[in-house]
């Protein structure tokens, strides 16, 4: 079957391909590598890693790292609070998303484009970080998780998107059908909308679950208790103020042979703050190919 594809294509057609297939080859293995390095890296001898002798394959095989990061309560604490965070975030951003989304999908609500415009400004137009940091003040969410999970529920964008999806996917006939059977708005959008619109709730937890596990900058300003700290804040702290915490570092006495353990943990703490959604993106993929291409083609 193969040869008999090759034969139809023309000779130019061929050298297409494998262009292609050359140039994204070599784009998948700069974007695969570091990954891969910061990997074996994490298995490494600190010293041959230093010496630049770690390029292919681990060398001087040692846990040391992940032993030394898996006793740390620190970590434990970062991963407890990144699922909670991530896990509400999400919920509450999804609901909010979705509920803004439909009634802005409906041809019958009166005003729509008008709040579609002030939705739109606050994408090119914000407050700033002083404001912001003001009303969350003001607010009394400073040092709570509201601060994390209730400023970015809802994002204008996201609306955009499920506003799209609903326009395009949930004809108005079906709506006509089912108010002559006496169904109300409020259940035809939990018995009907919903179930229809599994995808797209899929797409956004995923943005969302994504977007709250990787931040850090909102608990960076609006968190100062410690035990509070996301993963990504611990993972921060260790890699950009090399702030290992001591625990880690009891029985290492000279200061070149702690520098080399900060950098054995700084891999293994990159691996371990990386794993869940690496696991999570093979399966999920597809959701987030088909979010892109939502409201791309009408129909």
């Amino acid at each position: 079957m193969l040869n008999s594809l090759l034969k139809r294509k023309s000779k130019g057609d061929v050298w297409f391909d494998v262009i292609n297939y050359v140039i994204l080859t070599i784009i998948m293995l700069l974007v695969l590598f570091p990954l891969y390095f910061v990997l074996i890296a994490s298995f490494s001898d600190p010293n041959l890693i230093y010496s630049g002798e770690v390029w292919l394959f681990p060398k001087g095989f040692t846990l040391d790292g992940y032993e030394r990061i898996f006793s740390d309560s620190s970590i434990w604490i970062g991963y407890a609070n990144s699922i909670i965070y991530a896990g509400l975030g999400t919920l509450i951003g999804v609901a909010v998303t979705v509920f803004a989304a439909y009634p802005l999908a409906r041809k019958d609500l009166v005003g729509k484009s008008v709040i579609m415009w002030f939705l739109l400004v606050t994408m090119f137009f914000s407050g700033g970080l002083i404001p912001t940091y003001l009303l969350i003040k003001d607010l009394h969410m400073l040092n709570t998780i509201w601060a994390l999970v209730i400023p970015g529920a809802g994002g204008v964008f996201n609306v955009i998107i499920v506003r799209t999806f609903f326009q395009s996917s949930i004809p108005d006939e079906l709506w006509e059908a089912a108010s002559i059977d006496g169904c109300s708005n409020t259940r035809f959008f939990w018995s009907i909308v919903l179930p229809l619109s599994k995808s797209i709730i899929a797409v956004m937890v995923l943005y969302h679950v994504v977007g709250f596990w990787n931040g850090f900058f909102d608990a960076l300003i609006y968190l100062n208790d410690e035990s509070k700290y996301p993963l990504q804040l611990v993972l921060r702290n260790i890699l950009v103020q090399n702030q290992v915490n001591s625990n880690m570092m009891l029985d290492v006495e000279s200061y070149a042979a702690k520098m080399r353990v900060t950098e054995l943990i700084k891999y293994g703490v990159i691996m371990v703050s990386s794993l869940p959604l690496l696991i999570l993106y093979p399966f999920l993929q597809k959701y987030f190919v088909k979010g892109v291409m939502i409201g791309s083609i009408k129909g």
